[in-house]
């Protein structure tokens, strides 16, 4: 029997629950160490989540020999460091998003990845559901034809009060864009993964809903609910967008538009995505993960529902349950880690992986900082990638 591959967790919020289960899910990954910001936490988070060695510091976690694989699940400000402390240690490693602050920091991350020949990835989940899978390899086929125009959206409604908050809403933390860089980047590296085309230019607009915000006095959780009294409060300024609208211009020359929002009332965590292409039309909407909508000029249209039999032969893979069994948001990590933990097996990294990469994190960071330029020029931006 195949020994287990032993990994371990920076950073509990969230998102590190999330990621242990889906890793947890493929049978070979063990997670053997813990780290958090003090001893007391990360003893706490490693009983809850049944995980042995609990450390206060990370790099006593990057120390232990057990660990093979390190998920870096920290606050955004924090990524670079910690992604190049655990390439130093001969670590493979899956990063959270973004994979740094800024391009000069993701530069670096590629060069030190690719000079190590370690394995690493960033968690751009989405591109990792069975119907994203087969609009990919629609277009790959020919059966979109040449794409005209993207458009979408991504919409959430967990920032839209006053009193809501978070750490993102701390540039500091978070970097100085929030909607686009924590939700826009997703949209923008889904769009690319599924037509094979890259953002060239964007033109954008950002605003600041809530320009001053209620900040608890004690900590709150990422999306977790909140019984505050007024005095629980102290005013925050806010200084990051709680929505962008952005034009953008694809390497084909196709443009298109996406809009992001963290104050849409009863948008939960809507991705939508169209794509028109000559041939066909093909739409996506994130809590509907089930359905993909293609449009057609001389026939009727058609809703393909997900099913392992109807999909592309590339795509069958990611759909692990007959049609009619739904599967969305925790399988779309479970399948990256697939396909980033076969490479472990192996011990090499591929020459054109089947995940996204350190390079693919590089260009989220490359297209945000194009928007925040653009919107303080006012005018179109190349992306410097």
């Amino acid at each position: 029997m195949a020994s287990k591959i032993g990994a371990g967790i920076i950073g509990t919020g969230f998102i590190g629950p999330a990621h242990v289960e889906a890793a947890r899910r493929l049978g070979k990954v063990e997670f053997v160490a813990l780290a958090e910001a003090n001893q007391g936490l990360a003893e706490a988070k490693a009983a809850a989540m049944y995980i042995p060695k609990a450390y206060g510091n990370y790099h006593d976690l990057l120390a232990d020999p057990d660990v093979k694989v390190v998920h870096n699940c920290t606050p955004n400000h924090l990524h670079f460091q910690v992604n190049k402390d655990i390439l130093a240690a001969g670590k493979h490693v899956i990063s959270e998003k973004p994979l740094s602050m800024t391009t000069q920091e993701s530069r670096e991350l590629v060069r030190l990845a690719k000079e190590s020949g370690l394995i690493h990835a960033v968690d751009f989940n989405y591109r990792y559901y069975p119907l994203v899978q087969h609009a990919r390899q629609m277009i790959k086929g020919g059966q979109v034809g040449d794409v005209f125009a993207i458009h979408g959206s991504y919409l959430q409604d967990w920032l839209y009060l006053a009193t809501d908050w978070n750490w993102r809403l701390v540039p500091e933390m978070s970097g100085e864009s929030r909607a686009v860089a924590d939700v826009g980047s997703h949209w923008c590296d889904l769009l690319q993964f599924i037509t094979g085309l890259s953002i060239t230019k964007v033109f954008a607009d950002l605003r600041t809903v809530h320009k001053t915000r209620m900040k608890p006095k004690k900590e709150v959780e990422t999306y977790a609910g909140k019984v505050l009294k007024p005095e629980d409060y102290e005013p925050q300024p806010i200084n990051t967008e709680d929505y962008a609208s952005v034009l953008i211009e694809l390497s084909n020359g196709a443009h298109g538009v996406f809009t992001v929002s963290q104050v849409a009332a009863g948008r939960k965590n809507r991705l939508y995505f169209e794509i028109d292409g000559s041939k066909c039309a093909l739409a996506w909407d994130q809590e509907s993960p089930n359905e993909m909508w293609i449009g057609y000029r001389d026939k009727a249209n058609e809703v393909l529902t997900k099913d392992p039999s109807l999909l592309h032969a590339d795509a069958r893979e990611y759909a692990h349950y007959p049609g009619g069994h739904p599967e969305a948001y925790p399988d779309g990590p479970k399948n990256l880690f697939r396909n980033v933990y076969r490479a472990v097996e192996k011990g090499v990294m591929p020459t054109d992986p089947d995940w996204s990469t350190f390079e693919d994190g590089h260009k989220e960071v490359a297209v945000c900082e194009a928007v925040l330029a653009s919107h303080k020029a006012q005018r179109w931006v190349d992306v410097q990638y």
